[in-house]
């Protein structure tokens, strides 16, 4: 016999057996959904029902006595995962499940079902985007934006498994000011040719050419000022010792850039001016813009690689308003009574629409709380982010039946406004399925990033170093391997303890980034889980034969006990992880089996243990774990190495 989910069996049985109990004593309660819930302490059994406390309200007689008189007519037999039921503490109704069948299950269901043991299909299978990313071509992906792509890689994996159909899509956001920066920056340059990574360079380019318009800009606010004014000279105080700072960095370049953006009385007009002519499908704006982002995105391309996230669709922002989808949507809504003018802006009433149609509390708002509106064109005639969004959505909406978009939770509110748009334009059905995962931003202790300053810490760099430190580490574990077996490994180690730093704290938290956690061999950590996948593969390899006749009622001790309990709930655990969308459930379930895992491989023999049925049985339990290691870490994208 072989379970999908051996936990989810036992669950089922003990609900079967209450539901039961219920009608023979108590035919004429009515009595809620059961709950059953994890025991504080396993002498109390593996599942635990507290029913009777909100039961006995409906009867004279006490929560005990009522536990008493269930427990006491279940019929054991009929429950093969069922060793007994008993009642306990004030009113509490204890399963203890029948722990040598339990094991056959599990362990026999994992080793079966193998590359898919753990992957619950949905009832019902759906088409669905998952839209990440979607870093803006202006510079390289850095550490604080690298949670990002992580994150929708692991929700489009978990998805995928759960037996959806996925596409992976990143939206290039290549229309606005910051595209026309670069452009601008690019085309004053001669359109050099790179010697490094494209994006790296592109990335200086784009600081250089802001940096000095800004301080422009500046000077030119301070000079037209009546009088004094310290919070502009404090901004351009700022400005100048980063232009100093870049200035040391890169001279060639600074000065080159320098020297050509004086050319320009007005720098500012320049960038406006392609700004307008690339959303009006300028033939030279559209060249030029599009050149240097698609320069950047290749390094995106290498880098995202490298780290083994991939997508199905590269959609262009300017396509959505090329094709005047972006218009149409404008004269849509127009339409409704949710736009407004203001002066020579176009606004969408958002808070009009929720409360018009009642979508506060649906939104989870409290009905005081007044939505600003969104600006949907600016004086000047271009439109804003969010405006395009609103077709892009609708374009999204083609291809699936639900939309997740990842994105940081600073972005709540536009995509609020966004799901509100839908709704005035009638795509209800749509809104309900446009889902934000939104997620916290990464820090690291004592560095402030700023994209626009040139201040941040490539995902490249972070990578080569958590190579670099993974490279030490086995080199100082593993000094017999081969030098080229040390690279491979150390890569994939490294790798993999970026991501799963990453994914493995809850998304409404910040990630706090230091090596000295994200590299630990030791605890919570990818390492730290790949080396208990190489441990299970290297006592299977040593054992070198398949377990003939295991005896399961031999694994009696509390610590083989806990590594068969945390395999069967793994199907559980993803399934709430798919449901709810929580990566960082599975990287706390691997986590916590690898902690189960290395107590048992620290305590007890497995190839010498005796009697051979309990050798067996041991082999299995190994087995079994090195199946739900593997399969854990590939839902996060992390490769399970067989040597470490």
């Amino acid at each position: 016999m072989v379970s999908i989910s051996p936990f989810k069996e036992f669950r089922d049985e003990c609900e079967t057996a209450l539901r039961d109990a219920m009608k023979k004593t108590y035919p004429h309660i009515s009595f809620p959904h059961i709950t059953l819930d994890f025991p504080p302490n396993p002498e109390f059994g593996e599942l635990s029902s507290s029913m009777c406390f909100e039961l006995a309200k409906q009867t004279a007689e006490k929560p005990r006595e009522m536990a008493d008189k269930i427990a006491k007519v279940i019929d054991i037999p009929q429950f093969p995962l069922t060793q007994s039921v008993e009642a306990a503490g004030g009113g509490y109704i204890n399963f203890h499940v029948n722990l040598a069948e339990f094991f056959r299950l599990t362990l026999e269901s994992a080793r079966t079902l193998d590359t898919e043991y753990g992957y619950v299909r949905a009832d019902k299978s759906r088409k669905i985007v998952v839209e990440h990313t979607s870093v803006n071509p202006v510079h390289p992906i850095h550490i604080g934006q690298a949670r990002n792509p992580v994150l929708g890689d692991a929700i489009a994996r978990i998805l995928k498994a759960r037996g959806h159909t996925v596409f992976r899509h990143y939206y290039i956001d290549d229309v606005g000011r910051q595209s026309a920066v670069i452009a601008y920056g690019y085309e004053k340059l001669g359109k050099p040719k790179f010697e490094e990574k494209p994006d790296h360079f592109i990335g200086v380019i784009y600081t250089i050419t802001s940096c000095i318009m800004e301080v422009y800009r500046l000077k030119k606010a301070m000079e037209q000022a009546t009088e004094e004014n310290s919070e502009l000279q404090q901004q351009l105080d700022d400005w100048m010792s980063v232009a100093d700072d870049l200035k040391n960095k890169f001279p060639k370049l600074f000065t080159q850039l320098l020297d050509e953006i004086n050319k320009d009385e007005d720098s500012e007009s320049k960038v406006n001016n392609l700004i307008r002519g690339y959303e009006s499908v300028d033939e030279k704006a559209k060249q030029l813009i599009r050149e240097v982002c698609q320069l950047c995105m290749e390094g995106f391309k290498e880098t995202l690689n490298r780290a083994k996230i991939f997508y199905d669709s590269w959609d262009w922002e300017s396509d959505i308003v090329w094709s005047g989808d972006v218009v149409q949507i404008l004269d849509k809504l127009k339409a409704t009574p949710y736009v407004f003018q203001l002066g020579d802006i176009l606004e969408f009433d958002a808070d009009k629409v929720a409360k018009g149609l009642n979508l506060k509390q649906k939104l989870g708002l409290t009905e005081n709380y007044e939505l600003p509106s969104l600006t949907l064109v600016r004086a000047d005639g271009t439109t804003l982010y969010t405006t395009r969004d609103i077709a892009y959505s609708l374009w999204k909406f083609q291809k699936a039946e639900r939309i997740i978009n990842v994105i940081g939770m600073e972005q709540t509110l536009s995509q609020m406004q966004l799901k509100l748009a839908l709704y005035a334009l009638g795509y209800a059905k749509q809104a309900e399925n446009l889902i934000h995962f939104a997620y916290n931003l990464v820090r690291l202790p004592g560095y402030r990033m700023s994209g626009r300053r040139g201040r941040y810490i490539t995902l490249d760099e972070v990578l080569n170093e958590a190579v670099k430190r993974a490279y030490d580490e086995v080199c100082k574990r593993s000094p017999h391997l081969s030098e080229e077996e040390k690279r491979r490994i150390s890569n994939f180690v490294g790798i993999g303890a970026v991501k799963y730093a990453l994914v493995e704290v809850d998304q409404s938290k910040p990630v706090v980034f230091t090596w000295d956690r994200v590299l630990d061999f030791e605890k919570n950590s990818a390492p730290y889980i790949q080396y208990s996948h190489a441990r299970a593969c290297s006592i299977l390899k040593k054992a070198s034969r398949e377990p003939t006749e295991p005896d399961y009622s031999l694994l009696a001790t509390p610590l083989e006990r806990n590594i068969v309990l945390t395999l069967a709930r793994f199907p559980e655990v993803f399934v709430d992880a798919a449901e709810s969308l929580r990566p960082n459930a599975i990287a706390d379930f691997v986590n916590a089996l690898a902690d189960n895992f290395n107590k048992f491989y620290n305590a007890l023999p497995v190839i010498k243990a005796e009697p051979p049925e309990l050798s067996d049985a041991r082999l299995a339990l190994v087995d079994a774990a090195r199946m739900v290691f593997r399969n854990s870490l590939n839902l996060l994208g992390i490769e399970a190495p067989e040597r470490m």
